[in-house]
């Protein structure tokens, strides 16, 4: 038996409920009633993730058609300690009742924020007090999250822009809708359009981009917890982060599979790249099969590293960089959910994103939203304008900018000299001594500096 509940108990009550109806991906007891056996419900179907959206090697993020839902393609483990009932008495009851409470506090608590103590620990919610703080001694773990926004000023094209992006280009490829050229089961049965595309924007066509550059200083400096990348160019790698320095949540195109279940034989690279820049499909040498780089397709689950490096990486984070996605592709944009409630959550875009209600957040499984604008906004900094300019004005503050620019023209440099024909693109705004000055909109500004 448990005892009376309380107001307060009560009130949780209702919003269990309402989170069971719209699936919270949470097991949460109910302190008015038996607890049933625990449930794993998918916060969203792996489906809705899109290409490889921003990434492994050509344009980068997001998608427009989202597929039709397959609960099966995700999996979240259920919560490691669900509460078991009991049949004890009303004081063993109100007991475990109060034990549940205190659960269920720090459930809501991590989630919206309710009764929790929001730290601030910037002085001013502008790239300058963002940069302070990195200079402070508070400041020792930094994750980044990038999406395609940090690619485009290599010339490899965005997914969502109207004219430039991925998608307004793929008529010559006579698909039924642009998105088929990254679902799984399109490219089983016509996987030449995905390999046409692949050999116009291959990785190693492309320099890294001050950004990219921008996230190896925060190694060098120490600073660097994991670069969480949608991106599928491999320019992080090519800018010198490690494989450990990565978490490559839509794949990589450093290694290729059979995609027959029962064979599943792995390729190199160099195996694959031959295969495109022949033009031939690229089919398994035991079992004929088509053969398909290790990026995730719509339909396909993410990396296993994806999942169990965020374990890790943000119970202790002390700064959150988002930079160049648009955060509407599940689950990398729940990340920035993911955080102590008092950890800063800088934004580097050409507009404002990922400013979910809380709320609803919680209830569809996508974590907490970010605030720029309200009074009661503490921890959230928007910057908007371009990438690399955001960057380098952030590196200018905490005393790095010389560095960053020396980085940039002596990689440049040495990939220059290694292709032998200089780069194809050689105006992109990486080359920051050759670049001319920003305009007023390119500089950008800071958002949400609020009163003290």
């Amino acid at each position: 038996m448990r005892g009376p509940e309380t107001q307060e108990q009560s009130h949780l009550c209702e919003i269990i409920s309402l989170g069971v109806a719209g699936q919270v991906p949470l097991q949460v007891p109910c302190p008015r009633a038996p607890t049933l056996a625990p449930r794993a419900i998918p916060p969203l179907p792996l489906t809705s993730l899109g290409p490889p959206p921003s990434q492994t090697f050509f344009p980068n993020q997001g998608v427009t058609h989202l597929p039709p839902p397959n609960p099966t393609s995700w999996a979240w483990p259920p919560h490691p300690h669900p509460f078991q009932d009991s049949d004890s008495d009303s004081e063993e009851g109100a007991a475990g009742g109060e034990a549940e409470m205190d659960f269920l506090r720090n459930l809501f608590s991590q989630t919206l924020g309710l009764g929790s103590q929001k730290e601030r620990l910037l002085d001013s919610l502008t790239l300058e007090g963002v940069a302070r703080y990195m200079l402070s001694e508070r400041c020792r773990r930094v994750i980044c999250l990038v999406g395609a926004g940090i690619s485009t000023s290599a010339g490899i094209p965005d997914f969502r822009s109207p004219s430039t992006g991925l998608y307004a280009n793929l008529q010559k490829y006579h698909l039924p809708y642009p998105e088929a050229i990254f679902e799984i089961g399109y490219f089983k049965k016509h996987p030449e359009p995905f390999f046409a595309l692949a050999k116009e924007l291959y990785p190693g066509q492309f320099k890294p981009t001050l950004c990219h550059y921008f996230i190896r200083l925060l190694k060098e400096k120490g600073l660097l917890v994991r670069c969480y990348t949608q991106n599928i160019d491999t320019l992080e790698r090519v800018a010198g982060l490690e494989p450990e320095d990565l978490v490559e949540a839509h794949g990589t195109f450093h290694t290729s599979h059979c995609v027959s279940p029962l064979c599943q034989q792995e390729y190199p690279l160099s195996w694959m790249k031959e295969k495109i820049f022949s033009e031939v499909t690229p089919k398994c040498e035991k079992c004929q099969s088509v053969v398909k780089p290790d990026i995730v397709f719509f339909g396909e689950n993410l990396p296993a590293r994806f999942f169990s490096c965020i374990q890790s990486d943000f119970r202790k984070v002390d700064l959150l960089i988002i930079m160049g996605t648009t955060l509407q592709v599940q689950p990398f944009a729940s990340l920035i959910g993911k955080a102590p409630l008092s950890t800063p959550r800088l934004l580097i875009n050409k507009e404002k994103t990922g400013q979910t209600d809380p709320f609803l957040g919680m209830m569809m499984g996508l974590g907490g939203g970010m605030d720029f604008d309200s009074k009661k906004a503490y921890r959230d900094v928007a910057w908007l304008g371009d990438c690399d300019q955001g960057c380098l004005a952030l590196a200018d503050l905490l005393g790095w900018k010389k560095e960053l620019e020396d980085l940039v023209r002596k990689e440049h440099t040495s990939i220059d000299a290694q292709s032998g024909s200089g780069h194809p693109n050689p105006t992109t705004s990486a080359s920051p001594s050759k670049s001319p000055p920003p305009t007023k909109e390119e500089a950008g500004t800071t958002e949400g500096e609020k009163p003290q």
